[in-house]
């Protein structure tokens, strides 16, 4: 008996010992500014053209490997490039470049604005073409390696070190290759090479109606204002016209997309024979499209496919995706039935039939196998808060999934459609990498997890549901104190951002919550975060349903999680705040001005205050226009409901924010002082819609004092 409680005691006071030695995040921790505590991965992780081997970069070597093996080989190092210095390269490299695996011998990098191929067997690097120093905007074609790319505003081609000017227009307000529609719908670049590189598709956008908006800029000792054109709903927006410029031609010409011109031009895509151009035609009210082919030689319209209306919006982000073995047939992703779903269509306009079905939304359209048997892709089938890998039998609409682990993965298919690169985490797993067949069977582990937080000390966290006032599921986080007791009571911070486009609580690692959210825990704070109606991953009708009315339905969605958070005996009523930032600082400031009696503290960064002072694309989606929708705007604008403010708030912005413009924020501080409410205030100046750098760790100081000074 004496051993039994000599061992129980030893072994009680080795647990203490051990737990004592954990470590606790620390504000810097948090900010990133510890890479011993990033999560592992592999560097330019990449299949090598159409083979069966993957490449990535480790310690300035190019590591390849084969599905079948688990051996790997150093096929390339840095030094192997850097023999060709003064030669080829300037300079030596001091980092493995950025490269793209061609295939299985033939690599291409940029470096010091020439394009080279370096073939591996051969050790012989050679270059291919050049281009100015001053370009932005890179836009390499694969297959030819010529290169487009802009300077300034106008657009210009690479064709073997020769440079040819596309546009030479002298007014800045007309802007050539680059995005448009300020990057909603799925826009990411303006140029689009054709698959055989004859053409070159390219966005000219027509600024010169569009209102000028100043940002000053403090740097100069005389401030200096530097515009920018921010078009706010209901006011002149950019004209965009989709020029197409033939190589061998040496001409442009620009397709015939007719009237309205205030339009939105999207979803650019190439037929597989280069010989037409596929654009979604969307209208500037965001509820008709029109998915029309045009003549790459002439511009000409040639017909309207097909047509989506929706009385709310139309947001297409996704161009077509052509089958291998019949080019005439394509894969069309839509939200027409309630969520986003594959259909197959031909390029007479003809639906062939819908290939997904269900309560649940694909994420992302992987591409096909080399027969077009199976196409691939993921989704939420299992659940909102993971996205698993599936395969699609084209034929009898089977699916599989090929990703057994349960949280959110992402992958990359292989050429030829037989394997697929898996990288996924979830609320067990940091990150992991593997190789599966394309019918899930496991062959490889790339990359093992190891949880670089394992020797700190975290609070619980939590993942669970409660009901709205409709009976729907609202999925909810929490994380509570280290050294919980659940004798205390907690001051909590309700995390939130509410808005379209994004899900906060997922099966990921940390539960998708961050570092810093984990750093207020170890903080003694409950940390708290719901999605409402309007967030994402939960079908059309749930994002959508606060169209016309932002800010309402999602504070009522939040007081739910409010009721619920009551119900905990080591929950605090009287000492409740809220955090976030762009729609996440609208949902701040509007839970501390519309349930002032519930929160006590809040920290609303970059806030939307009135959404008439945000731009065209997404405020008109989601609210309309202000003579549209006059009573809309004006419930949610938060001017009017300054004087209910009770608890303390402070507002952050950054001065040069060209997203949510400092009007917002400093429209809000005008309408306290008027009517003589007490507010807080601080702004980063330089900074736009975020704070990055090391002033991020000044950020999280200032948010992390203010709840220590008033909700502690």
């Amino acid at each position: 008996m004496k051993k039994f409680i000599l061992f129980f005691v030893l072994f009680l006071s080795a647990a203490i010992i051990s737990n004592a030695q954990k470590k606790i995040l620390s504000i810097e921790d948090a900010t990133w500014l510890n890479r011993s505590i990033y999560p592992s991965t592999l560097q330019q992780l990449q299949w090598m053209g159409s083979s069966d081997h993957f490449a990535y970069v480790k310690r300035n070597c190019l590591i390849v490997g084969d599905i079948k093996s688990e051996k790997r080989d150093t096929i390339v190092k840095i030094n192997d490039f850097n023999a060709f210095v003064p030669k080829l390269i300037s300079d030596s490299l001091k980092r493995f470049p950025q490269v793209n695996c061609l295939d299985d011998n033939v690599i291409m990098f940029k470096n010091n604005n020439k394009l080279f191929l370096y073939d591996i067997s051969l050790k012989e690097l050679r270059k291919v073409n050049e281009f100015d120093e001053k370009a932005q905007n890179v836009d390499i074609d694969d297959k030819t390696f010529q290169l487009a790319y802009t300077i300034d505003n106008n657009l210009f081609v690479a064709l073997e070190g020769n440079q040819i000017a596309i546009t030479t227009d002298e007014n800045k307000d007309i802007v050539n290759g680059q995005t448009v529609h300020r990057n909603e719908f799925g826009i990411h670049k303006g140029t689009f090479w054709s698959p055989n590189g004859k053409y070159l598709a390219f966005y000219r956008k027509d600024e010169s109606m569009v209102t000028d908006y100043p940002i000053v800029n403090i740097d100069k000792r005389i401030a200096e204002v530097e515009n920018t054109k921010y078009p706010m709903a209901g006011m002149t927006s950019h004209e965009v016209t989709l020029g197409i410029y033939s190589i061998s031609e040496n001409k442009t010409v620009f397709l015939k997309t007719g009237e309205p011109k205030d339009q939105y031009l999207i979803n650019v895509s190439w037929s597989p024979n280069e010989d037409f151009i596929y654009i979604a035609v969307l209208n500037r009210g965001q509820d008709h499209l029109k998915l029309n082919q045009y003549d790459a030689k002439t511009g000409d319209f040639v017909k309207t496919l097909f047509e989506e209306i929706n009385e709310r919006y139309v947001e297409p982000e996704n161009g077509l995706s052509f089958l291998n073995s019949k080019p005439n047939q394509f894969i069309w992703q839509s939200e027409r039935d309630g969520f986003k779903h594959l259909y197959l269509y031909n390029t007479e306009g003809k639906l062939l039939k819908q290939l997904t079905k269900g309560d649940w939304l694909v994420t992302n359209f992987l591409g096909f196998d080399k027969n077009d048997k199976q196409a691939f892709f993921t989704a939420t089938k299992e659940s909102p808060i993971q996205n698993n890998i599936y395969s699609l039998n084209l034929k009898n609409l089977k699916i599989t999934r090929l990703s057994l682990d349960h949280g959110r993965h992402r992958a990359d298919l292989n050429k030829n459609g037989k394997y697929l690169i898996d990288r996924f985490s979830s609320t067990e797993v940091t990150s992991e990498i593997k190789i599966i067949s394309a019918k899930g069977k496991e062959l490889q582990v790339l990359l093992e997890d190891k949880n670089p937080l394992a020797d700190y000390k975290l609070g619980e966290m939590s993942i669970f549901t409660i009901k709205n006032n409709e009976g729907e599921d609202l999925y909810c986080q929490m994380i509570k104190p280290v050294d919980f007791d659940s004798t205390k009571k907690y001051p909590v911070i309700v995390y939130v951002y509410g808005g379209p486009h994004a899900q906060l609580v997922s099966d990921s690692w940390l539960g998708g919550a961050g570092l810093f959210n984990n750093y207020l825990a170890s903080e003694g704070y409950v940390v708290f975060t719901l999605d409402n109606r309007g967030s994402a991953n939960r079908g059309f009708e749930f994002e959508s349903v606060i169209h016309r009315n932002l800010g309402t339905l999602e504070v009522e969605d939040q007081m739910k999680g409010i009721e619920y958070l009551k119900t905990l005996d080591f929950v605090d009523p009287e000492r409740i705040g809220a955090s976030g930032w762009s729609y996440g600082g609208f949902m701040t400031t509007s839970l501390l001005l519309k349930q002032p009696e519930t929160f006590k503290v809040g920290v609303a960064g970059g806030p939307v205050i009135d959404w008439k002072f945000y731009e065209v694309m997404y405020g008109e989606r989601y609210m309309d226009t202000p003579d549209e929708n006059p009573e809309g705007y004006k419930n949610a604008s938060l001017l009017n409901y300054a004087d209910k403010l009770e608890g303390d708030l402070l507002l952050i912005h950054g001065t040069a924010d060209a997203t949510v413009v400092w009007q917002n924020s400093l429209s809000l501080i005008q309408k306290c002082i008027e009517d003589g409410v007490m507010i807080d205030y601080f702004v980063y100046p330089g900074h736009g819609h975020g704070v990055g750098g090391m002033d991020r760790l000044h950020l999280n100081k200032k948010i992390k004092k203010y709840f220590d000074d008033h909700l502690k």
